[in-house]
């Protein structure tokens, strides 16, 4: 046990560092350095300002806390064992383990008061920008007068590593433009990286750099002096037009044999140097996971507080309900993941008589329905709305002093912005969405990553999808990235065919609640099908593929299958084979991920097994189409980047014509199914 003598804040905290430490050597994995140099700063956070309720980690007026430097996760989660989330010390035991509820980083859809999943550097620290975003709209939003439902705090504690990466360039610079005063950093300054001390490579001042950003920051000089360390806070929340950061000189390891070296950033103390540390805090080296009553005691009284404050916001809301009913229920609506009554009901119906439109041009005018009957449709666009045909006319965006605009300008932040994104999910309250070029989404590709497995509901855009863009060239023509996106679990990609297609790809992508919805959308225009005289557009997409126009006959000899630009191709193809006396189906399928979950019933109804003659065409790679092809049918794909001309002329080198189709359409019947030889389909 340890030594009573010691005062309760410095027994608190040390309790939370040996906690951790026993976590990672029980595990022999794990990060012990971070949560022995960070417990203070972490401990004045939860205990004197961090407005929380265990009882309830998804209270819509709590502050946010983010561990950016996901590595240290065994100090998160000792954090919420104290205090009192749903995390029972066996799970603390079960670091790391198999089907534990603490895994190596922090995952918030498994662990019970984690609010994003962190540990790819950086990522947490524009989640965090992006939770702040969503704070000051939906105060500018729902706030009233005498009626204040929204007002609460984004904190997290940053890393060396955080700041060097690049998505916090992004995302800080867009934070101090926007004046997030709600939000605040504990930048954990310890010197050291894993290989290394950092003035091997990251020498700048790091503070003056983030006064550049507009950013206001301190500095505490001893990451142990937790008076210091509260007096920033209170210095950081009494500035209200700035984030702000607070750099905390802290010792990795502190307490250690290997304190203040690389070697105690990723790796076990060892049996040994566990047990010194231990006997240097006061505790008893031959125990584990030990934690003081005196300790467990105190601890909880925050959350119990924090309970106290929900049932306090819990009567106002009530009374703001009474008050503002509409605004009131649209509130609920929105943290409850529901959408509006007759949300849907607006959304445009194109005639087939229309002239021909670009599917990203189909979805700005969804959008823009949408969000008059889901104001909490929050999003934009990396610099390219009116390219990504985003709302732009007639709002103001969001900005300092019009927090209650919906329209973000996110500037050229791919990154930043797809991770601000994943935090406006998971704070609640809003549907995220963001656009660019499909090409860029390359640069955020880590953040969308996190946000399917973060299980967050987001909505990205991605247009000029394709090697149709034309005179852009290759450095701006997509070929590898629609087949890159489909491989990430737990995302939704669609490619729809035409405007109505992309109609119903909005309709999947707002009622997904815990899957990102990716629409790949052309720059070029495209016809608009008959859904009078072919398949419904409604029930196809919404099943990922569907027989858009049946063979003649109703038994086909061949399938062809198209996304996207490349449907309206496959339908003139048919209409050549048929007249050439080629019985031929096609089938559009916007969705592989969508079909996917259909039944056997349902694949063979679209696909027959009987009918193995298939030709894909996807202007983009053709990896993983053998699955929908057969060993029977090929594809018309890239191989290659492509090239700078007018679109149509691309199209057509590269073989995206009628005449290439039908051409390869008379190979693939010609061709006798794989192990039977020449003589016995020619007898």
């Amino acid at each position: 046990m340890a030594d009573k003598s010691v005062n309760l804040d410095e027994l608190s905290i040390n309790t939370i560092r040996l906690l951790s430490v026993d976590q990672v050597q029980k595990a022999n994995s794990g990060h012990p350095g971070l949560p022995l140099g960070a417990a203070p700063m972490a401990y004045v956070l939860w205990s004197r300002f961090l407005r929380f309720n265990p009882k309830d980690p998804h209270w819509p007026d709590r502050d946010r806390f983010v561990l950016s430097a996901g590595h240290g996760s065994a100090l998160l989660y000792s954090l919420l064992h104290l205090y009192g989330y749903d995390l029972p010390l066996e799970e603390l035991k079960n670091f790391r383990q198999f089907e534990s509820k603490t895994p190596g980083h922090p995952e918030s859809n498994l662990t019970p008061g984690v609010e994003v999943t962190t540990g790819p550097l950086g990522q947490g620290f524009a989640n965090g920008v992006g939770m702040a975003m969503t704070e000051a709209f939906l105060a500018a939003t729902y706030n009233q007068d005498d009626h204040k439902l929204v007002d609460h705090y984004t904190y997290s504690i940053v890393s060396d590593g955080d700041l060097m990466e690049g998505i916090a360039s992004e995302a800080a610079s867009l934070a101090g433009h926007l004046k997030l005063g709600k939000l605040i950093y504990l930048y954990d300054d310890n010197l050291i990286s894993l290989d290394g001390p950092t003035n091997l490579a990251f020498t700048e001042d790091r503070m003056q750099r983030f006064d550049a950003y507009g950013w206001h920051t301190q500095t505490v000089e001893d990451g142990n002096d937790i008076d210091a360390i509260e007096a920033a806070i209170k210095a950081a929340q009494s500035e209200t037009e700035r984030p702000s950061i607070i750099a905390v000189r802290t010792i990795i390891g502190y307490g250690s044999p290997k304190e203040g070296t690389s070697k105690v950033h990723g790796s076990p103390l060892g049996e040994e140097d566990t047990k010194k540390v231990k006997e240097f805090f006061g505790f008893d080296p031959e125990k584990s996971f030990v934690i003081p009553d005196e300790v467990r005691d105190y601890l909880l009284q925050a959350g119990q507080k924090g309970a106290d404050l929900q049932a306090d916001w819990t009567k106002r809301f009530e009374a703001y309900k009474a008050a503002f009913p509409d605004k009131g229920s649209l509130f609920a609506t929105s943290f409850e993941h529901k959408l509006p009554e007759g949300w849907d009901d607006d959304l445009p119906v194109f005639d087939a008589n229309g002239d021909p439109l670009a599917t990203r041009q189909a979805s700005g005018k969804a959008l823009e329905a949408l969000k008059k009957t889901v104001p909490f449709l929050f999003g934009g666009s990396a610099d390219l709305a009116s390219s990504n045909d985003m709302p732009t006319k007639g709002d103001v965006s969001f900005q300092p002093g019009h927090y209650d605009h919906s329209n973000i300008w996110f500037g050229v932040r791919e990154h930043a912005m797809g991770a601000a994104l994943n935090g406006m999910a998971q704070h609640g309250g809003v549907h995220p969405y963001g656009g660019t070029f499909l090409n860029f989404s390359d640069y955020m590709r880590g953040a969308i990553r996190l946000t399917a497995l973060a299980e967050s509901a987001v909505t990205f855009v991605f247009t000029h999808d394709s090697i149709g863009l034309g005179e852009d060239g290759p450095t701006h023509q997509p070929v590898e990235q629609v087949v890159s996106l489909r491989t990430i679990p737990n995302i939704i990609v669609i490619r729809p065919a035409d405007a109505n297609e992309t109609v119903e790809a909005w309709r999947v992508a707002m009622t997904q609640p815990k899957t990102p919805v990716l629409l790949i959308l052309s720059r070029q225009k495209l016809p608009i099908l008959d859904q009078k005289k072919y398949g419904s557009a409604r029930k196809g997409v919404e099943r990922g593929a569907y027989i858009l126009n049946e063979a003649e006959g109703g038994k086909p000899e061949l399938i062809l299958i198209g996304t996207g630009s490349e449907v309206s191709l496959v339908m003139k193809a048919q209409e050549e084979l048929q007249k050439q006396g080629i019985p031929t189906r096609v089938v559009s399928m916007p969705s592989w991920e969508l079909f996917e979950k259909q039944d056997q019933a349902y694949h063979h109804e679209v696909l027959p097994p009987t009918v193995r003659k298939r030709l894909a065409v996807e202007a983009g790679s053709p990896i993983g189409w053998h699955k929908y092809v057969t060993d029977e049918g090929t594809t018309i794909s890239m191989n290659r980047f492509g090239l700078s001309a007018p679109g149509e002329e691309v199209m057509a080198y590269f073989g995206f014509t009628v005449d290439n189709v039908v051409k390869v359409a008379h190979t693939i019947l010609q061709e006798q199914p794989a192990g039977i030889e020449k003589k016995e389909v020619l007898s």
